[in-house]
């Protein structure tokens, strides 16, 4: 608790979506400086990424959930949040996410707010992206988990390990795991190291922390 009073402390009212909603895999990155969250929604639309998780456009019609969460933390925080969404304030409209501010209706009480949220640059949506009609990516994501639920302990263990290197860093790996993650395209083999392939390494960034340590 001292630590956290002799660091400079920022308000932010922020729209979460997708993995920083409560229950979901990123929740803990800001769970511990809630001032209040609330179920809320935004207009605009939503997408499944190949790896599973939804991100949000700040275009179109669709009534998007998740939550309206306020919070209190150190400014430190709200740059890390920046840069896991690579969202550069110096150069927006190049970033992969621009940092918006959205019209957000409560879901209990129906009363209108404003907040913060990161919003995918319409001009980084991968082509193997798919709209998920209506907005309800929760829904979406009960019908058909994200990849990251559908592998093995083993599998994710290994990816954290690829993630985590640095280097020309070698990891070893058994012929079955790496027969595995080769068909599921999630690693790529460059002779005499293995590194994760671009959808290996959305994996990896949705990985729980226990898994990334």
């Amino acid at each position: 608790m001292t630590d956290r009073m002799n660091l400079e402390m920022a308000f932010q009212r922020i729209f979460v979506y997708g993995s920083f909603c409560q229950g979901m895999v990123h929740y803990d990155k800001i769970s511990k400086y809630l001032v209040a969250s609330t179920p809320a929604r935004a207009q605009g639309s939503v997408y499944r990424l190949q790896v599973g998780y939804p991100v949000y456009l700040n275009q179109g019609q669709d009534w998007v959930p998740g939550q309206l969460m306020e919070v209190e933390a150190p400014e430190v925080l709200f740059r890390i949040l920046d840069e896991f969404h690579g969202h550069s304030p110096l150069q927006p409209n190049k970033s992969l996410y621009q940092k918006v501010s959205v019209q957000v209706t409560l879901t209990d009480s129906g009363d209108v707010s404003w907040a913060t949220t990161y919003a995918l640059n319409p001009s980084k949506l991968p082509r193997s992206a798919q709209k998920i009609e209506g907005g309800d990516w929760k829904r979406a994501l009960a019908e058909r988990p994200s990849l990251v639920e559908s592998l093995s302990a083993k599998q994710l263990q290994y990816i954290g390990r690829l993630g985590t290197s640095t280097g020309r860093e070698i990891v070893p790996i058994d012929l079955q795991l790496y027969r595995e993650l080769m068909n599921l395209d999630l690693i790529v083999d460059k002779g005499r190291r293995l590194a994760l392939s671009s959808l290996g390494k959305e994996v990896y960034r949705f990985l729980p922390s226990r898994e990334s340590e």
